[in-house]
């Protein structure tokens, strides 16, 4: 059947149908991706990367290529003669184990107490829980350089200069940790936990046979954040430790940018700053799947 127009309408009869939509493939659509998409990823990247890649092919260049009024991309050569240089300047082999050292005890320190704390907030039952939380998230408004000179007071007190727990110590404590996998941990099925308890599993039990397998990728972030966290650190480092051979990969960067300090040694800066990324950068690309997912594997509301 055909539908009768309604002679009062003052529209013309093809306005009454509906407008054509425009395909996925269009010029418009694809103008609209392109400019609100791809264009806007494209220049983060940019900003990020290029000055990265231009770090690490600067420090192959010689102080010639660098201090030139016609600047190259490309070096001359890939002779590692700035690696060389910074190594003989600073002992990177032991500013490299010096931060090993600091950012796997550490790192793994910092996971074992957030997911510790993070059970005892949402497991187990006692008084105060809210408030301790709520201190907890009081932390993460709290700058770190507010803490810096409490931190040298007590540390230098007890004998804590130059030594590697002097370094790892103050920072044990994370708020963004407990919080973080706190949320990770609301989101899981009480059931589980229920029958378990029921079973006469103890905390611990419950905690390393359930809790723990089920949040691998929320513990593997908090993991990689604190990595990332500990072996860019920096402030606290540079105050506590006065040592050349205690010093970490960032305080012995500006040990080596003090030690070259002409315009000619530009080369041997950068190649002292790859030496102190590429391993962390590493361990990111590795690991990198998990942020997202531990990320938003616990956004749940409280």
């Amino acid at each position: 059947m055909t539908a009768l127009l309604d002679p009062t309408d003052p529209r013309p009869a093809e306005q009454t149908s509906e407008p054509r939509r425009s395909g996925p493939l269009s010029r418009r659509n694809l103008v609209a991706t392109i400019t609100t998409g791809y264009l806007p990823i494209l220049l983060a990247t940019a900003v990020v990367v290029l000055p990265l890649v231009w770090m690490a092919l600067a420090s192959f260049k010689s102080p010639g290529e660098l201090l030139t009024q016609r600047p190259s991309v490309l070096p001359d050569s890939f002779a590692p003669t700035n690696y060389t240089d910074a190594a003989r300047s600073v002992p990177f082999g032991r500013l490299f184990l010096n931060s090993a050292i600091v950012t796997v005890v550490g790192a793994g320190l910092k996971v074992v107490l957030a997911v510790l704390t993070a059970y005892a907030l949402v497991f187990v039952r006692f008084p105060g829980k809210r408030i301790i939380f709520i201190l907890v998230l009081a932390t993460l408004m709290v700058p770190p350089q507010v803490s810096v000179l409490p931190n040298y007071v007590l540390i230098s007190s007890l004998g804590g200069q130059d030594t590697y727990w002097g370094i790892i110590l103050p920072g044990l404590g994370t708020g963004f940790a407990t919080f973080l996998l706190r949320q990770q941990f609301l989101s899981l099925p009480l059931s589980i936990l229920e029958a378990a308890e029921i079973d006469g599993a103890s905390h611990w039990r419950r905690l390393t046979r359930i809790v723990v397998p089920i949040s691998t990728p929320a513990i593997a972030t908090v993991a990689l954040v604190n990595i990332v966290f500990e072996w860019n650190e920096y402030l606290w480092p540079l105050v506590i430790v006065s040592d050349p051979h205690m010093m970490t990969l960032p305080v012995g960067l500006t040990l080596l940018a003090n030690s070259e300090s002409g315009a000619d040694s530009y080369g041997i800066v950068m190649a002292g700053t790859v030496l102190v990324l590429v391993p962390v950068l590493v361990v990111f690309a590795a690991f990198q799947r998990y942020i997202v997912s531990g990320l938003t594997q616990g956004a749940v509301k409280d």
